[in-house]
């Protein structure tokens, strides 16, 4: 196979973090100046949530798929620290929806009635999922080497799937918290104001921070891309040779995923 060598991962990381850090810094400035701080009660509580829900499921997950791409060395250092990164958003984005839990109870709100709560809902199931998932098939390898790489594909994708239903409900929450403090605030936020302009921002930032990661995740190495790739090559070649997916993998040039995972 040809050697790639075009934009690659680490030509595209750096772009990844400066705009990671750029939406925490602005979600931060946005929950703190504007929205009057962090605490235990009140507003206070509720603020946390997109904080915390942020660098977790924006923040840390968008560093966890970028530093698998490009860090180098041991493919088990490269799953490991995807996996440790991984936990550390879920463990995140479940204290952060404990946090608006607390918020709509204090003061007398439904819970889990908007298409946001759904998505994040749904998010946070696809991430435990995948985690459970990855750390069982890849880690453990408590699965057989072929079947491992049959998961593979599956998982790269339902993973880009959990990051893209993240971005989704980040910026139906920044939404509807914007159009709640439209309507029903005393005196209500002025569509043309600071504030309002600030949100819309993050969420442009959101959206080209998301555009990145999954370009970066897609795009190959400047070596033949160990991934998925590889797996649907060594399946053409069993098709061709007419031997069973796993056999002609493992002979001479042919071998893919299986031995790799």
């Amino acid at each position: 196979m040809a050697t790639y060598s075009g934009v690659t991962p680490r030509h595209l990381a750096p772009l990844v973090h400066l705009l990671g850090i750029v939406s925490m810094v602005l979600m931060a400035l946005w929950t703190k100046c504007f929205r009057g701080g962090y605490g235990l009660s009140g507003s206070g509580v509720f603020n946390l949530h997109p904080l915390i829900m942020f660098a977790g499921f924006i923040f840390l997950s968008s560093e966890a798929i970028v530093t698998y791409k490009i860090l180098s060395g041991d493919k088990k250092l490269q799953k490991r620290v995807h996996m440790i990164v991984q936990g550390v958003a879920i463990f995140l984005a479940v204290l952060g929806v404990t946090f608006a839990y607390k918020f709509h109870l204090d003061i007398g709100i439904q819970n889990f009635y908007s298409l946001h709560s759904w998505l994040g809902l749904i998010t946070i199931t696809l991430y435990l999922f995948q985690w459970i998932l990855g750390f069982m098939a890849f880690w453990q390898q408590s699965v057989a080497k072929v079947k491992r790489a049959e998961l593979l594909p599956w998982h790269v994708f339902l993973g880009l799937a959990a990051y893209a239903t993240a971005l989704a409900t980040a910026e139906l929450g920044l939404l509807e918290k914007v159009t709640f403090l439209e309507k029903s605030e005393s005196p209500p936020l002025r569509i043309w104001s600071g504030e309002a302009m600030l949100v819309n921002i993050i969420g442009i930032v959101i959206f080209l921070l998301g555009a990145f990661v999954v370009l970066t995740s897609l795009i190959p190495r400047s070596r033949k891309d160990k991934g998925y790739r590889d797996l649907l090559e060594s399946w053409a070649l069993c098709f061709e040779s007419h031997e069973p997916i796993g056999c002609c993998s493992e002979s001479g040039t042919r071998k893919s995923l299986v031995n790799r995972n």
